[in-house]
């Protein structure tokens, strides 16, 4: 093999001309008849046994030459990129050239890493929350631990507002019982708008035991056939139920943490819930200051790049909606989305993770940043630590490459807002007020 040549084109692609030689082709050959002529027949040879020349002579002598140029073309290129130093992305476009018993030549456009110029990427502002942990904060998170500690209790009563019906219901369209409109031992929440429009409401003041026709029109935009159609529910309450709250003392305090006083898990609570909130006003300044350098970057940035990062985006869309139990199918037949319209749509955010990606590299190499077998360590311990496994465990699943990945990452983002000024955010327009109060109730 040899690089005839090594031509730079736009976007930080490289065309290599590449030249494989008579010897190696020839080995190729050897190779792609010993792969193929188990599957020729000659009158007079058994399957497998007929010598090269003949099948040669029979089929002409280029009658191997594109298994060969498969078998050696990709050895080539990789020599070839390696020969160059060439630090590829993605896969090449191949064009075969010349192909004749003294080789082949085939031209091989590849992207490669850019070359990327940092822009200031010291001595940046931005800004960052003061965190402050009222009592009240501590009161809600208090509540959430109630709420997650209550239970359902029976009520000998009439259904309220709020209360959980368990009920039977079977649903009819002029008589005749509809697909998908029957439960059995059911819970709802009354208000919580689960059902269709006006079905929840028809449950209040019924007991338990209590039976009765519920009338329902269903509205037009409903997804099913069902849409506009006016029909009849037949609905038994089985039980009416309605959560315990424990009330939020010292023995409540016992019971949920390892304290045994509710002071002493209110102290508690503040200060993880301090480090909680000093940790995502951290992020979010750091997020912001490498946004900053992200943007102050140079670089001719391949089209590759982009794409492979959108794959990736794609694909972690996918698993995600997986663990939720849809396919892409499902979602693409709820949402009209093929997964073409997906990867278009991540392009945009492919570009600027990559152009973050970037900007990390080249803080790490201007700063010349190493990361230590110790650190590794260190890092494995606290991933360990915080996922409570034992760190030989940790190791089976995270490669020591992902870790050093990781730490040398931080180490770049460090650099940035170790040197940054943290200023005051600004102050939310009345509008935004509003429009924050109304989320929190």
């Amino acid at each position: 093999m040899s690089v005839k040549n090594c031509e730079k084109l736009e976007k930080s692609m490289v065309a290599l001309t590449v030249e494989v030689g008579a010897a190696d082709f020839e080995a190729a050959v050897e190779k792609a008849y010993k792969k193929q002529r188990g599957k020729i027949s000659l009158p007079g040879f058994r399957p497998g046994k007929a010598p090269r020349k003949m099948i040669e002579s029979m089929y002409g002598v280029e009658v191997f030459y594109e298994d060969a140029v498969n078998i050696a073309l990709p050895d080539a290129y990789m020599e070839a990129v390696k020969a160059q130093e060439l630090d590829v992305v993605g896969y090449p476009e191949v064009e075969l050239k010349e192909v004749g018993k003294d080789g082949f030549t085939f031209v091989a456009k590849v992207a490669v890493y850019p070359e990327v110029t940092l822009g200031q990427y010291k001595g940046l502002e931005a800004p960052k929350a003061e965190v402050k942990v009222m009592a009240a904060d501590v009161n809600a998170r208090l509540k959430e631990m109630a709420d997650r500690n209550s239970r359902m209790v029976s009520v000998d009563r009439k259904v309220k507002k709020g209360d959980t019906a368990n009920i039977d219901f079977e649903g009819f369209d002029n008589g005749v019982a509809f697909d998908g409109g029957k439960g059995e031992n059911f819970d709802l929440e009354i208000g919580s708008g689960h059902f269709v429009p006006g079905f929840e409401e028809q449950l209040i003041g019924m007991t338990a035991g209590e039976e009765k026709d519920i009338d329902i029109t269903f509205p037009e935009d409903y997804h099913a056939e069902l849409a506009g159609k006016a029909v009849v529910f037949h609905v038994k309450v089985n039980a009416v139920k309605v959560k315990e709250v424990p009330a939020i003392d010292d023995e409540f305090a016992k019971d949920v943490s390892e304290f045994d006083t509710l002071a002493e898990l209110k102290k508690d609570l503040k200060a993880k819930m301090t480090a909680e909130r000093e940790a995502s006003a951290k992020r979010a300044f750091e997020d912001v200051l490498m946004e900053k350098v992200a943007e102050g970057i140079t670089a001719d940035i391949p089209d590759a790049m982009v794409e492979e990062q959108a794959h990736r985006f794609v694909d972690n869309f996918k698993m995600q909606m997986q663990s939720q139990g849809i396919t892409l199918e499902q979602y693409q037949q709820m949402t009209g989305t093929d997964e073409a319209a997906l990867l278009e749509q991540a392009k945009e955010p492919s570009l600027r993770q990559v152009k973050l990606d970037l900007a990390v590299g080249a803080i790490i190499k201007a700063e010349d940043l190493q990361v230590s077998d110790e650190e590794v360590e260190a890092e494995y311990a606290k991933v360990a630590q915080q996922y409570g496994m034992d760190v030989e465990n940790v190791k089976k699943y995270i490669q020591a490459d992902m870790i050093r990945e990781q730490v040398i990452r931080a180490k770049a983002i460090a650099v940035v807002a170790d040197s940054a000024v943290a200023v005051k955010p600004e102050e939310k327009k009345d509008e935004e007020k509003a429009e924050s109060a109304e989320d929190a109730q």
